[in-house]
């Protein structure tokens, strides 16, 4: 027994001995190859060539002493891993992080100002504000042969080309372009960057957009910045404090790269709807520019120049004879699309440019395309071997059936159609309801004549400018037989109204029966009735203190019994004395008001330098005037 045990013992060990000579013999032999090899220049060591590719990226950038410093250490670091260490992954991706981004790598700045004129205005119709702007910035570049980043910030309602402004501003700049949104943002990792400790560690957005258009110098748009969101993991909109400041970001700090970037020659174009939502230090960094909705006349020269070619194009009907008329256009911006930008009318044309293409079709005027003399020649040929192999096939049942099953030639089926030059459809006014349905808005006015205690007032909200009607009535008489002083009359309100508003109509009521009270002692009018005040379009939150002469408007029509003017509307706070104070979205209320064929606007005194800033199309037709008390309000609207 011992001595089996003792044969099984050295038996293993020889095994074992044997299995470890072979290992180190492969080892010694694997080395003895790997330094040949060396030696001869036809491979090197991968942790060692990896080293050297690292050093060859980094000579070919421009890195700053800071950064340079802190790739010779990772480099020294990586050096002396092992390649199955975790560490070495982790060292790997960071360098190769740093030598992927555009150190010194500037895009060639294009001072050619009617080039970039040229270039805006082949993109986008107006908006000379933003072009102005971006006109100025290149002339500053000019003169000081280097263009410094700025901060812009474009606000305005929804389809007015905020986006897409971003782009053709990049192009006429001769810049990069690269756009994320930050809407719903919680994450301040997003901006920041992630800490390197982390697994699946990355930098942050504007980090991952340099390293993308591989500049120094491109267009970041920062889409949305006024729906960053607020979460666990930080506030983004003060990460972007430092990233938007342009005395903080030449040395921006990111939490995975933990070296200064340089963004002080980045551009950084935001969007937004509204300022009400971002933060007050982070739109104090932001140069802010207002896009107001488009006129009609606007929107008819937009969908003429850009939207039916672009829809038609999109539905195949690029060099056919089929058009939009100007008057199905016009039709088109007054009964369906009345928003303040241009994306409800390009869905619209391209409806109908879709129905054209569906007619066309239906009807059997399509033609395919002609194809060339080489791609006639080999259909040909291919038609006479299937035509030889059908030929010799024709007596096997079992074959036929498989010829059968076939499918058709891909050629065949993406074979384009074209519409021949002799067809012409043009859509007319009259013809809209079978293309786009019935018209959504029948009038431009809620009333043609406003009865006594209606007044049009105007709002503005996140959509651009409208109209905003308030009515009047008496609802109930108080009885007072019994007793004089027992007679309160009394306000109710009702259309959703928010609290400003409430507080604005209690306030326009009771201005209104200390005015009647001054005028004639006698009238007891409001002491005696019940008034019922009501806002249309119920379903609609409205909020803000702009309806105060509105309201108190529409409440001294009603006690005279006596109706405004119709071609009339009117905005502006009021205070308890009846002063009349400042207000906001002017150009987008005119706008609104002149789609509602109005001809007198009344705005506060203070509002005098928007309403001449006004461009001379808006205010065309329209008279203004400045009010600073109420006193003023009544001879202008016909109650005096």
């Amino acid at each position: 027994k011992e001595l089996m045990n003792a044969q099984l013992q050295n038996k293993i060990s020889k095994d074992v001995e044997a299995k470890i000579s072979k290992r180190q013999r492969d080892f010694y032999l694997m080395e003895q190859l790997k330094g040949i090899k060396r030696e001869l220049g036809l491979e090197s060591d991968g942790k060692d060539k990896l080293i050297e590719q690292f050093k060859a990226k980094a000579l070919a950038l421009a890195m700053p002493d800071e950064v340079k410093k802190v790739f010779d250490e990772e480099v020294g670091k990586l050096a002396h891993l092992e390649p199955a260490a975790s560490e070495f992954n982790v060292t790997r991706n960071y360098l190769d992080w740093l030598t992927q981004l555009p150190w010194g790598r500037f895009s060639a700045e294009d001072y050619d100002l009617p080039r970039a004129r040229v270039v805006l205005d082949e993109d986008h119709y107006g908006l000379e504000d933003v072009k102005q702007r971006i006109l100025e910035f290149i002339a500053v570049g000019k003169l000081r042969g280097a263009v410094q980043g700025k901060i812009l910030c474009f606000v305005g309602p929804p389809g007015v080309g905020k986006t897409s402004i971003g782009k053709s501003i990049a192009r006429a700049l001769g810049r990069e372009f690269y756009r994320f949104s930050v809407g719903g943002l919680t994450d301040v990792a997003e901006v920041k960057g992630h800490r390197r400790t982390y697994v699946g560690a990355m930098p942050g957005k504007v980090v991952q957009a340099l390293k993308r258009v591989q500049t120094e110098n491109p267009l970041l748009l920062i889409d949305e910045i006024d729906k960053l969101g607020r979460g666990h993991q930080g506030d983004p909109a003060s990460a972007l404090l430092e990233l938007l400041d342009p005395e903080q970001n030449n040395a921006f700090l990111d939490h995975y790269m933990d070296v200064p970037v340089d963004l002080s020659r980045v551009l950084f174009v935001c969007t937004a709807n509204v300022t009400d939502t971002i933060p007050g230090p982070l739109l104090d960094r932001m140069e802010i520019i207002r896009l107001s909705g488009y006129l009609a006349d606007e929107k008819l020269s937009i969908a003429q120049k850009y939207l039916a070619p672009q829809a038609k194009e999109a539905a195949g009907l690029e060099g056919a004879s089929v058009s939009l008329s100007d008057e199905a256009v016009d039709a088109l911006v007054r009964s369906y699309c009345r928003e303040s930008g241009v994306r409800n009318l390009k869905k619209h044309i391209e409806k109908i440019f879709r129905k054209a293409a569906l007619k066309i079709i239906e009807s059997g005027v399509a033609v395919p395309v002609p194809v060339s003399a080489e791609k006639t020649g080999a259909a040909e040929t291919t038609d006479s071997a299937e035509k030889a192999e059908a030929a010799e096939t024709a007596d096997k049942p079992e074959a036929t059936t498989e010829t059968e099953k076939k499918p058709a030639d891909a050629s065949v089926l993406a074979q384009r159609m074209t519409v021949p030059d002799s067809y012409s459809l043009e859509v007319s006014a009259s013809e809209l309801k079978g293309y786009v349905g019935p018209p959504v808005f029948d009038s431009d006015r809620l009333y043609d004549t406003t009865p006594a205690g209606v007044v049009m007032g105007l709002a503005w909200t996140s959509m651009g400018g409208s109209a905003l009607y308030i009515e009047s009535v008496v609802e109930a008489t108080v009885n007072n037989s019994d007793n004089e002083n027992s007679a309160h009359g009394r306000l109710h309100t009702t259309g959703q109204l928010g609290d400003v508003m409430k507080e604005s109509s209690t306030l326009a009521y009771t201005f209104v029966r200390s005015l009647m009270v001054r005028r004639d002692p006698t009238n007891q009018f409001f002491g005696r009735h019940i008034i019922h005040l009501h806002v249309p379009e119920g379903a609609t939150p409205k909020d803000g203190p702009s309806a105060g002469v509105t309201m108190a408007t529409a409440l001294l029509s009603l006690a005279l019994n006596r109706p405004i003017r119709p071609d009339v509307a009117m905005t502006g706070e009021l205070t308890l004395t009846g002063r009349v104070l400042k207000i906001g979205g002017l150009k987008e209320k005119t706008i609104a008001a002149r789609r509602s064929g109005v001809r007198r606007i009344l705005f506060p005194k203070a509002n005098v330098a928007d309403w001449e800033e006004l461009p001379a199309n808006v205010k065309e037709g329209i008279e203004g005037f400045p009010i600073e008390w109420y006193e003023q309000i009544p001879p202008l609207v016909g109650l005096e």
